[in-house]
């Protein structure tokens, strides 16, 4: 998987070696300090994104990212997260589980966390609640 801090400027630098030197891959991943696998990587969205050797006049690097990976544009939709407080106070009647209240999240929100990443994120929730300790005092009878 590529960096994906990798900058624009030697995205731009691979392609100028690729198409106006005919250096291969190898070589270009040495000359810029990426791996082979990244340089292939970014000539297969240059070529899917129908740019040539000599980059068009104008493209600045932001342009360039933007025709390359379409895709990235907008963050990643976040999946609805859960009223974890209700939930918590959910658990403690009586033969109400994790997994029911899944489902019910699930029927709410289709596209909602998987079950394992529901349970992973109550249990993440539930190490930051504050310790509580009940004690009871004892009285002796009179």
């Amino acid at each position: 998987m590529p960096q994906k801090s990798l900058s624009m400027k030697k995205i731009a630098e691979g392609l100028r070696l690729k198409y106006e030197n005919h250096l291969s891959h190898r070589a270009i991943a040495t000359s810029c300090g990426i791996s082979a696998s990244t340089v292939s990587h970014y000539l297969l969205h240059t070529k899917a994104a129908e740019l040539r050797w000599p980059l068009p006049e104008g493209l600045s690097t932001t342009d360039l990212e933007a025709r390359l990976f379409p895709q990235r544009k907008g963050a990643r939709p976040q999946k609805p997260t859960p009223d974890w407080p209700k939930i918590h106070q959910e658990l403690q009647r009586k033969h109400v589980t994790l997994a029911l209240l899944w489902d019910e999240y699930r029927q709410e929100y289709p596209a909602g966390y998987s079950y394992s990443q529901f349970c992973q994120k109550y249990l993440v929730w539930k190490k930051k609640l504050p310790w509580v300790m009940h004690q009871t005092t004892f009285r002796s009878p009179k």
